[in-house]
């Protein structure tokens, strides 16, 4: 199986990356960002790009592959709905129209959030914005998926770029086997939804929308790597 990531320096990401990256069945991995990993492995391929509104320019390096985990997002917090929605909607559809057209057959996986609203009736402007891409991605392919986790805890020595997040995590990640035990369909980790987008391309995904609880199960369910 081959995977192109995008946001692979993000803290989801990095958690994906490597579910990846030890996966048996993929043999190649596409990292996709404005600036390296850092990380090298014989799977492992990198393709720096400055403009994530076009991605024209780079299509005939991204053909012949099997799926795409879609990491790319930042907080809405401090933002207005336009530069939110250029980040959120403008970025992300850019890359699946492009991911797309060079492989029909994809599946595409998109991490969204645990709240996310479709109806355009919430007044939460992130979880509304989130909802309408979430309304285009499942319309433009039959195998879009779309991940909404709520705590996600970060891969051992994974950073989170957000100052206030850093912080959350520094005291929640001892607490983390705990909060599994007592919520375990609101609290999953990077890697665990790395594993999920995996089953997904292997069309093992119950449904197109995956909440915590999905994620962990389809986790859970994961072909073992050869």
């Amino acid at each position: 199986m081959r995977i192109i990531v995008f946001g692979a320096t993000g803290m989801v990401g990095q958690g994906v990356l490597e579910a990846c990256l030890r996966d048996g069945a993929v043999t190649e991995v596409l990292v996709v960002g404005r600036s390296s990993t850092g990380r090298t492995h014989p799977k492992l391929r990198e393709i720096r790009h400055a403009d994530f509104t076009d991605f024209t320019p780079i299509q005939d390096q991204l053909t012949g592959y099997d799926a795409c985990f879609f990491c790319l997002g930042v907080s809405a917090l401090g933002m207005s709905e336009a530069a939110y929605r250029a980040i959120t909607v403008d970025v992300t559809l850019a890359a699946a129209r492009t991911l797309l057209a060079a492989n029909p057959e994809l599946t595409f996986c998109y991490v969204s959030g645990a709240g996310t609203d479709g109806t355009g009736k919430t007044r939460m402007m992130w979880a509304r914005v989130k909802g309408e891409l979430e309304n285009t991605l499942l319309q433009m392919s039959p195998r879009a998926h779309m991940f909404r986790p709520a705590f996600i805890l970060p891969l051992p020595g994974g950073k989170a770029k957000t100052k206030s997040y850093v912080l959350l995590y520094r005291i929640v990640t001892p607490l983390y086997p705990v909060l599994r035990r007592l919520a375990p369909r609101f609290v999953t980790t990077s890697l665990i939804l790395g594993e999920a987008m995996l089953e997904t391309a292997r069309g093992n995904a119950p449904h197109r929308v995956l909440e915590t609880g999905d994620i962990n199960e389809v986790a859970a369910s994961q072909t073992p790597a050869s």
